[in-house]
């Protein structure tokens, strides 16, 4: 079977004709395969969707327990026959539950990557290489500019700041499901015990991964009321970064504004959001890792999706590695 008989960029997203499904679909669909539980990925309305159980749980945390006709959970390294294709769950280490879809038929296996990253994650089960025909890869951060430093490093920069600023509040922006959980589980194993306060937008999503194992230590509600502004002196708060853009930002006491995520590797981006420590901390893989992921599928053709797709195809073309940019869109970069 030729790969684009197996999937095929439709205007709903990727579509696998002989199995009748989508993967991470843009717009309410009969049968939808999901990556992860971030809001480009996994949408709502959808008659019956296929998961793992975490990205169910998730979605069925930000969207309500009705967000689709039906579910069906995947446990990873299990095969399920959808309309008979074979269809497997392998770890994409990008957030909890995140998952890449390897669809195989008729002897042609591809693997939809979804969003990944390489690096160790105490709040994501960790990535996995799959062998495959088509290796369908994001491209987030697909620039040789993007190497992202050490998270242990960045962490150390946020740490050594409560330190020397201790009447002041450190105000860390950090998307709410993932990256949040992982900049808590980061500052705890620098060693830092105390309280971490969250906005309210991220404790549901905070508790569900305490619920699956994943400590994350003594979180309390970051609200001033009844208090005074002093009582956040020396404190990190981890908020969602469209938080720190209106009142409740301003409540606590001369603020260090962070933000955790790999765009911060452009000091003018930085700069423009008003970010004093950025933090370079991503789930997304970097241009290293992109590359060395592609080169460990054995992948004889290479599909980029969302990101900097010419230049990742232009390095797959120099390594005589067929490659082609999919341009689907309505994806965005809500975990990075």
């Amino acid at each position: 079977m030729r790969p684009r008989d197996l999937l095929c960029p439709k205007p709903a997203g990727l579509y696998c004709p002989p199995g009748d499904f989508y993967i991470d679909p843009v717009r309410p669909v009969a049968r939808a395969l999901i990556t992860h539980g971030h809001s480009d990925h996994a949408r709502a309305g959808h008659d019956a969707v296929l998961a793992t159980q975490q990205t169910l749980d998730i979605m069925g945390l930000r969207y309500g327990e009705d967000f689709a006709g039906s579910t069906q959970a995947a446990a990873f390294g299990e095969t399920i026959q959808v309309n008979g294709v074979d269809v497997t769950f392998h770890p994409a280490g990008h957030v909890l539950g995140s998952a890449q879809i390897c669809v195989e038929h008729d002897g042609t296996r591809i693997v939809a990557s979804g969003d990944y990253k390489r690096r160790p994650d105490a709040t994501s089960q960790p990535f996995e290489p799959i062998r495959c025909d088509v290796f369908i890869t994001e491209a987030t951060f697909g620039l040789p500019v993007f190497r992202h430093p050490p998270d242990t490093h960045e962490i150390g920069k946020l740490i050594r700041s409560t330190e020397q600023f201790p009447e002041r509040a450190h105000l860390v922006g950090a998307y709410a499901l993932g990256k949040a959980q992982r900049v808590i589980r980061l500052i705890r194993d620098a060693g830092y015990e105390k309280p971490v306060f969250i906005h309210g937008a991220l404790a549901k999503l905070c508790d569900y991964y305490q619920s699956q194992g994943i400590d994350l230590g003594d979180l309390r509600p970051a609200t001033v009321e009844g208090g005074a502004k002093g009582d956040f002196a020396g404190a990190i708060v981890v908020g969602p970064p469209s938080a720190f853009a209106d009142r409740w930002a301003r409540r606590f006491p001369d603020p260090i504004s962070a933000f955790a995520s790999g765009w911060m590797r452009i000091r003018q981006r930085a700069k423009q959001g008003g970010v004093e420590l950025p933090l370079i901390i991503s789930d997304h893989s970097d241009w290293d890792e992109l590359l060395e992921t592609i080169v460990e599928t054995g992948a004889g053709e290479i599909w980029v999706t969302h990101g900097r797709e010419e230049a990742l195809v232009r390095w797959c073309e120099l390594q005589s590695i067929a490659a082609k940019a999919l341009h689907l869109v309505g994806y965005e970069d809500e975990g990075d």
